[in-house]
């Protein structure tokens, strides 16, 4: 299994500027690649690579501290690899460029097939039954594939299909209006998940051709898909969801707006996204810090008190007298007195001085928000000194000095 964790993540800015997109932390504890990482081991898929390049210190901690119980007697890895520079002295062009730079990894498992996915979206996804039906039906390539809104047709893959699932057509973000829809809702399109199977020997194949192509931008979904209708069985598997919710889940979390709403989907009552499933666990590196702490219980200044409702708060915080609501904080942060922090997601070691307002934001590591500041309060003011999303996100970035 192959997966592809090297991308810069531009829209997610400022938050990837010092990592690369699927080491951005997700619900406190988790980073985004967890999710793929953990449906792989919860499918029994133990051989896994992951391709990294921009900026990926930070996940390669991650993955080497969270990630080390598989067992090497046993056969099982998680190796992260970096470009080698073995096939040429470039950098990886594009995502099936990162695949056929490291060809001499898969050929040396001598696989029957080649599970390739992006490590930066969330969702729960049991990988044997993708990989049943595209054995089963014998195809050369299977994508997997869910239903969108044609409004957001411009940020996938959109295929059609025939009665047997055949993929006739793909086009990589095509304008809305062109977007083909599915034949009977005229306002859905069916888009890639960014998962492939491929047969092992079709892959070679495909990626040799593609490495020779000089106009290729060498990606999956912008070239292989698309030059291998017609020539291969291609075929697309409608999403199975572990989630067990009545929609299925899969969020592709790629702008400050997808990524701060998803993190509220986890606060509501009762979730989108289901974490507390014993049955498909969601694994990750815990700190060694102790247990999250509220103090301070009104007593003689009954706004002297701390407080979480409708939050997530992880080991090592301390909400020391603020109140915190409808919000995500992650490990080590302290919360003084007398603060509000609202619809908020704040990351490892922030600091929220005394009567400080926060709502609406992102906040990321390390940042000390002084006493009294407001963030989030007067957009304008707040687009002057930091980052604001179309949504009206303020984020802040890592370490920020205010």
């Amino acid at each position: 299994m192959v997966v592809l964790a090297g991308g810069k993540g531009e829209r997610l800015e400022p938050l990837t500027r010092d990592r690369t997109k699927p080491a951005v932390p997700f619900g406190g504890i988790y980073r985004i690649i967890d999710f793929s990482l953990s449906n792989a081991v919860n499918s029994n898929l133990r051989k896994i690579i992951v391709l990294v390049q921009y900026k990926c210190v930070s996940l390669n901690r991650h993955i080497r501290e969270g990630w080390n119980f598989l067992s090497s007697s046993l056969g099982e890895y998680i190796e992260t690899i970096s470009p080698q520079q073995r096939v040429s002295e470039r950098w990886y062009l594009g995502t099936a460029d990162a695949v056929h730079q490291n060809l001499y990894s898969i050929e040396k498992e001598e696989p029957e097939y080649v599970l390739i996915l992006a490590g930066d979206h969330v969702y729960k996804m049991d990988y044997n039954n993708i990989l049943r039906f595209h054995r089963d039906s014998g195809a050369d390539i299977t994508v997997s594939a869910i239903e969108v809104p044609r409004a957001a047709a411009n940020l996938y893959g959109i295929m059609q299909i025939d009665g047997n699932s055949n993929i006739i057509s793909f086009a990589e973000k095509p304008g809305c209006s062109e977007a083909k829809t599915i034949p009977t809702n005229s306002n859905t399109c069916l888009a890639s998940m960014g998962i492939y199977v491929f047969k092992t020997q079709a892959l070679y194949k495909l990626l040799q051709e593609d490495d020779q192509d000089q106009k290729s931008s060498h990606d999956f979904g912008r070239d292989i898909i698309p030059k291998s209708l017609g020539k291969y069985k291609t075929l697309a598997f409608n999403f199975i969801d572990e989630n067990k919710k009545q929609s299925k889940y899969w969020r592709d979390v790629g702008t400050i707006d997808a990524y701060y709403q998803a993190n509220m989907d986890l606060v509501s009552v009762t979730p989108l996204l289901n974490l507390y499933d014993s049955d498909w666990p969601i694994h990750t590196s815990i700190p060694q810090v102790p247990p999250p702490k509220f103090v301070f219980a009104g007593g003689e200044q009954p706004d002297r008190i701390g407080t979480a409702l409708d939050s997530m708060v992880s080991p090592g915080c301390i909400i020391s007298g603020g109140q915190v609501s409808n919000s995500v904080l992650s490990p080590n942060i302290r919360i003084h007195s007398f603060s509000k922090i609202a619809n908020s997601i704040l990351f490892e070691n922030v600091q929220v001085g005394r009567y400080a307002k926060i709502k609406n934001a992102i906040i990321d590591k390390d940042v000390i928000i002084p006493e009294k500041a407001e963030i989030g309060y007067n957009i304008e003011d707040d687009r002057k000194r930091f980052t604001v999303s179309p949504g009206g996100i303020v984020v802040i970035s890592k370490g920020a000095v205010l």
